[in-house]
């Protein structure tokens, strides 16, 4: 081939392949066109519902003893025995710790010794004054008719004055004697500590062996835990709100006795047992600016233990004809909150809304939407103000993942 044909050749295959090329460039944007960069994006959206819903009150609550009773010593003394078993229900009465009870015993016999010696007293000085005041009775008639001496009159009645003062003596001995027995017999009693309450008995704080004094402090504590109290503090400002919904005594009371409280364990459980308002506390805490409330709960087989911390929640009030929208919907900007709203012809709003209370996973919105509008609540991150979208029920998109 010489070199005017490879020439020809050259310039036929560039002809060629421009050819090629611009016959590909006419054909690539009509295939193209199907799917250009600006297609509406996917979002999911939710109509604003609008219905009757509880306003919830969430309070961090502390649990403890309907009734705690301290036990201490009240007499001197060493631990001989202990009587419980740490944790668990004792009986009212029921011996908890035995002090050594030899010494007060021996006070005790001491003192019911001296009180029959003192009652044996009061029978000779009876018998004594008994003897003169006959002699009184025998003279009296005998000075009268002189028989008798005056003097001897006068003697037997200064006998007998003194027998009764004797007698009175006595008398008064054996009440004094009778109240040493009896303190006595106090003080051995306090050689037992038993427990003054039903319930649960807790640690030992003294040991067997120790010498206990009516210093020494808490032996030991019992604590009535079935129904258990649980107490949590409430804002000034919402117990105001609820005493003006409630102003008199009679309606605060009865709203009380209608709220239903619900406990929140640590483990996030909730405790199958509904609470009642117990009490609110007589004063504000002046630091805290709070008030506090005492509940109660039924505590079958003593499952809740004081010194626990719980959740307490309870239905304050209901607010009717609410807008709820998802929580994810709401985006918040620089302390402001939008959403996303799609109108009639799929474009998008960018709206300012205000938010009340949550309401389990969703927003109360008080300015902003109405009821029946559509919201992004999946996507929010795709759109702009006057985009167009492609929207679809919220949830479809993941039922079809």
């Amino acid at each position: 081939m010489n070199t005017f044909s490879k020439y020809k050749f050259w310039i036929g295959g560039a002809a060629g392949l421009l050819v090629i090329g611009l016959i590909i460039g006419a054909i690539y944007p009509r295939h193209a066109a199907g799917a250009p960069p600006g297609a509406a994006p996917d979002v999911e959206v939710v109509q604003v519902e609008q219905k009757d819903v509880p306003i919830f009150g969430e309070w961090i609550g502390t649990l403890d003893g309907l009734v705690n009773a301290d036990v201490r010593a009240q007499v001197t003394g060493y631990l001989m025995k202990q009587g419980y078993q740490e944790g668990a229900f004792v009986k009212q009465g029921q011996l908890l710790f035995q002090i050594d009870p030899r010494p007060f015993q021996a006070v005790l016999d001491q003192s019911e010794g001296q009180l029959a010696q003192a009652k044996a007293s009061l029978a000779n000085a009876q018998a004594v004054q008994g003897r003169t005041q006959l002699d009184v009775v025998r003279y009296t008639p005998l000075a009268k008719e002189q028989a008798a001496s005056q003097q001897d009159l006068d003697n037997a009645v200064q006998n007998n004055l003194a027998a009764i003062a004797t007698v009175e003596t006595a008398k008064a001995q054996i009440k004094s004697y009778d109240a040493a027995v009896e303190t006595a017999k106090i003080n051995l009693g306090f050689t037992r500590l038993v427990a003054p309450i039903d319930g649960i008995a807790g640690q030992a704080q003294l040991q067997v062996g120790a010498l206990v004094t009516p210093g020494s402090g808490i032996v030991t504590s019992v604590s009535t835990v079935d129904p258990i109290k649980v107490y949590f503090t409430v804002g000034e400002p919402q117990y105001l709100a609820w005493r003006k919904r409630f102003p008199t005594e009679t309606s605060s009371q009865a709203a009380g006795k209608a709220l239903h409280l619900h406990l929140i364990l640590a483990d996030g459980s909730t405790y199958p047992q509904e609470g009642t308002f117990y009490f609110a506390d007589r004063q504000v805490n002046e630091s805290t600016g709070a008030i506090r409330i005492a509940g109660l709960f039924p505590n079958p087989g003593s499952v809740l233990r004081p010194g626990g911390y719980a959740k307490v929640r309870a239905v304050i009030a209901t607010q009717p004809g609410a807008l709820l929208v998802p929580q994810r919907a709401v985006s918040e900007l620089q302390g402001g909150y939008q959403v996303a709203v799609v109108d009639g012809d799929n474009k998008v709003t960018i709206r300012t809304v205000s938010v009340g209370d949550p309401v389990g996973g969703q927003w109360i919105i008080t300015d902003g939407l109405h009821a029946g509008e559509r919201v992004v609540a999946e996507g929010t991150q795709k759109v702009r103000t006057g985009a167009r979208v492609n929207p679809k029920p919220f949830g479809a998109g993941t039922k079809d993942r």
